[in-house]
């Protein structure tokens, strides 16, 4: 039989206040006050926490406080991941960052979703996993829905919310974000 936490993280439905989740939840949430109050800047001491609280990532990876997040241990990324101030990550499922993502102020990644039944809305929980491809820039007040994809190269516009997959090399904006164009790296460097 599944705990509640592989239930979490798999996309099943789950009970959120089950002892064990309310404890991770706890020990997140003691981690980011010492990095948002305590800390602040980015000293060696705020890097140490951050490496308690997200153990998944890469070299260079920074995050401008204050930042918010529901367990850490779902967010994975790779090298020269940027989040700059005020970034939201309900991470209840695997938030998948690529390399060389920046993200800027105010984004928010919700893993994080509840049945449309209303009975069932009052006992449980689910999430979907979020992906975030290599060499992205999300952003500022960017909303990315759970369950979505986000392909290599992208950039979202600011303000967009993202509730569908983004395919590869595509410019997205808007609510709902819609493709607006592709992105060719090399016609941009030669204009």
């Amino acid at each position: 039989m599944k705990t509640e936490k592989e239930k979490m993280i798999s996309g099943e439905y789950y009970i959120a206040g089950d002892p064990v989740l309310v404890k991770d939840r706890r020990k997140a949430k003691n981690l980011l006050h010492r990095l948002n109050v305590t800390e602040y800047r980015l000293t060696k001491k705020a890097k140490e926490i951050l490496k308690e609280l997200i153990p998944n990532t890469g070299q260079g990876f920074y995050i401008e406080p204050p930042f918010h997040c529901d367990y850490g241990y779902n967010i994975f990324c790779g090298d020269n991941v940027y989040f700059n101030v005020n970034c939201v990550i309900l991470d209840c499922a695997p938030v998948n960052i690529g390399s060389n993502v920046f993200v800027a102020p105010n984004v928010q990644i919700y893993t994080a979703s509840h049945p449309l039944d209303a009975e069932l809305r009052k006992s449980l929980e689910n999430a979907y996993p979020v992906t975030i491809g290599d060499d992205c820039w999300i952003g500022g007040n960017s909303v990315i829905c759970p369950g979505v994809t986000i392909g290599k190269g992208c950039v979202i516009g600011a303000g967009s919310v993202v509730t569908k997959d983004i395919p590869d090399n595509s410019l997205a904006v808007g609510n709902p974000a819609k493709v607006i164009r592709k992105l060719n790296q090399e016609s941009e460097l030669k204009s």
